[in-house]
């Protein structure tokens, strides 16, 4: 079972203001982010559920439409969740060590998780399930906000994949995790 990290931070390593706010990785002098090394659609296309914590799909809920048409969504959490109507079947609520979650989807057939949010890229991580980093640096800083690795992490090397740069400033390393 393949476990990818996809995300985006600020260059001070943050993936979202204190609030949980990501309005910031939508703004015009940004949008070249998503046009440079892999692409979104490219790295969608290869998972099969992605797996997020409940704070990230409250925010995800947010958005003007829901970004996961076509992909299976497991959400992770200890506490009662209500799932919209307009998602049933596309959305199921789980909880349990990263290790438990990886099995359970592992013998439901899946091969490649595509792990988001912060909590939980922080678990996953530490529990040494994540092979591969995808981060696209934001050319801003954010002063503070939710790390995206948090203060409580392990010491884990990485191998450079492939960085790619955009004219105005937008940075996308990928990494492996050895």
């Amino acid at each position: 079972m393949k476990c990818s990290v996809y995300i985006a931070t600020s260059a001070d390593g943050f993936i979202a203001r204190p609030d949980g706010d990501v309005d910031w990785l939508h703004r015009p002098e940004f949008d070249d982010a998503g046009k440079i090394g892999l692409v979104y659609n490219e790295f969608i296309s290869t998972i099969d559920p992605i797996v997020m914590g409940r704070h990230t799909f409250e925010k995800v809920m947010t958005f003007d439409h829901w970004y996961y048409e076509g992909t299976e969504v497991v959400v992770l959490s200890t506490q009662s969740l209500k799932v919209p109507k307009h998602l049933a079947g596309k959305v199921r609520v789980t909880s349990g060590a990263p290790e438990h979650i990886v099995t359970e989807l592992a013998n439901d057939g899946k091969q490649h998780l595509y792990i988001d949010g912060g909590i939980t890229i922080q678990r996953f991580l530490q529990a040494k399930l994540i092979h591969e980093l995808t981060i696209t640096v934001i050319p801003i800083l954010l002063g503070s906000g939710i790390p995206l690795f948090g203060i409580n992490g392990t010491e884990q090397l990485l191998e450079l994949i492939e960085v790619f740069s955009s004219e105005k400033g937008t940075i996308q390393k990928r990494y492996r995790v050895v």
